[in-house]
């Protein structure tokens, strides 16, 4: 019931104001609360709108801040860029010029005060140490410096620099530079005093993974703060000075190496020759002693065996039968002593040359039925089959006759008396580029492998139960590789034990 007292009491009170002021003064008083309570509104709504508007110039305010922001970073990363990309075409210029020389001593002075101010530096200092002695200021070997003089240098390698600078480049291969947290402030300081930099980047240099030195380079400015692009340009220049060192120390430990066998080449190659001479002068010697024993030789043997053949045909008298058969094997070693001198002689001449070469064009068919005719009853006696084979494309060779034929015999004579009863021998000829190739091949006990390159050699005679049966010389086939060699040509051989032997000699089909 409050509320109603309220009311009427406004109501009264109302009454006396209308009563008091009148009624044109309370509709003034009207109008004017509702222009109020309009304008009231309107302030409200204002109020909200430049609520609204602060709001969105902060908002617009921080986006402006944050687009300088962005931008003056993007103007920092768009200066680091060019400045990275100048500081690698600088890079390339410099590794071009250090690939001009491999002269370890030219490698440091292509490095110029240009290239330096391109990279954007103004001094360098670069030195080879070595790490088994103690870093000192005598060890180090200044290759290059670039806005440092020599009384300067002394201070720079102190003690105190060694420990902050050169030990983690040497000792530990560590890029170090001013903006490293490692090195405390009042050090830092002492180093861009010394230096006489503000900031400074030290690489090391290594060949192989070893470090043998160090690159150091500073700026003066203070405008110039060292970054790690920066960084990363001293590392790559360093690495270029150690991998152009290497390929340096390379060549000349390959012009050296080349130098020390080039001479031992010419040694090597004077004491052959001393050799070869004194064999030439052995041989001569050799050829001359067997040419004069054999002459010697001779004359005995030709009247033993005359005498022999004298009393054996009874001029002297008749003889017992076994006096006879005494002078019958005279007569047969006499025979064997003169083929022996004689095939002596025949070696000596052909080694030295005195034995001139009649070439002329030899049908290779009839010199292989000659010494297929030649030795028919031997064949037909032992019952081995012979086979001749000649390709078509083979007419004549260029060579002596006699001489060939002697080879022939040789090779023949040596299959027959190797191969067993029933056997094969056969002889072949066939065209091969511009040389014709002969094989004598049989199916005789063959040579043992160790002996394959002792065959040629003279008075060599392999140890098996047919040379123990058989007498002979060992000459046989020396003289042929003699005679092959005079012709300009080559032979060798194959062989198995219990398999055969392939005798092949190969003579050029044009005159030489």
């Amino acid at each position: 019931m409050t509320w109603l007292n309220n009311l009427s009491q406004a109501i009264s009170s109302f009454d006396d104001l209308i009563y008091v002021i009148g009624p044109s003064a309370i509709i003034a008083i009207l109008i004017l609360n509702i222009i109020l309570i309009i304008k009231d509104k309107q302030l409200k709504k204002l109020s909200q709108a430049l609520r609204i508007l602060q709001k969105t110039y902060d908002s617009l305010d921080n986006q402006a801040k944050l687009i300088i922001k962005t931008d003056l970073e993007l103007h920092k990363t768009q200066g680091e860029l060019d400045k990275k990309i100048s500081g690698l075409y600088t890079l390339q210029k410099i590794s071009h010029v250090l690939s001009t020389t491999l002269d370890e001593q030219e490698i440091f002075s292509k490095i110029s005060e240009e290239h330096l101010a391109e990279l954007g530096f103004d001094k360098a200092l670069s030195f080879l140490t070595d790490p088994s002695r103690p870093l000192s200021v005598d060890n180090p070997k200044v290759k290059l410096k670039i806005g440092y003089n020599e009384s300067e240098l002394k201070d720079i390698f102190s003690a105190r620099l060694c420990k902050e600078i050169w030990e983690p480049a040497i000792r530990h291969a560590h890029i170090v530079s001013n903006i490293d947290a490692k090195i405390h402030p009042k050090e830092l300081e002492s180093i861009f005093k010394i230096c006489k930099v503000s900031a400074f980047v030290c690489a090391p240099i290594t060949i192989k993974g070893a470090v043998i030195g160090a690159l150091f380079v500073g700026s003066e400015s203070p405008y110039s703060p060292i970054t790690l692009g920066d960084k990363e340009m001293v590392s790559i220049l360093a690495t270029q000075i150690g991998q152009s060192l290497e390929n340096a120390r390379l060549f000349e430990e390959t012009w050296r190496s080349h130098q020390e066998l080039e001479t031992k080449v010419k040694q090597r190659t004077k004491e052959l020759s001393e050799a070869l001479e004194e064999i030439k002068i052995f041989t001569k010697r050799k050829s001359d002693f067997v040419s004069a024993v054999s002459h010697e030789l001779r004359t005995p043997l030709t009247s033993i065996k005359g005498y022999a053949s004298l009393l054996s045909a009874g001029k002297l008298g008749e003889l017992p039968d076994t006096v006879k058969e005494r002078l019958e094997k005279i007569n047969k070693h006499s025979d064997a002593l003169t083929q022996l001198i004689n095939d002596l002689l025949d070696i000596s001449r052909i080694e030295s040359g005195r034995v001139e070469m009649k070439i002329e064009d030899v049908d290779i068919r009839k010199l292989l039925e000659a010494v297929a005719d030649m030795f028919a009853p031997q064949f037909k006696e032992k019952q081995i089959s012979f086979a001749q084979e000649a390709s078509k494309d083979i007419n004549t060779i260029p060579a002596d006759l006699n001489q060939l034929q002697r080879v022939f015999i040789n090779l023949v004579s040596n299959a027959f008396k190797f191969t067993p009863a029933g056997g094969k021998i056969t002889v072949r000829a066939q065209k091969i580029d511009s040389a014709v190739q002969i094989d004598v091949q049989d199916t005789g006990v063959g040579i043992s492998k160790n002996n394959l390159n002792k065959i040629f050699e003279e008075f060599y005679r392999e140890d098996n139960e047919i040379n123990q049966n058989l007498k002979g010389t060992g000459l046989g086939l020396s003289l042929v590789k003699y005679i092959i060699e005079a012709h300009k040509g080559k032979i060798w051989v194959n062989s198995k034990l219990n398999e055969g032997s392939t005798f092949s000699f190969s003579l050029p089909l044009t005159r030489k």
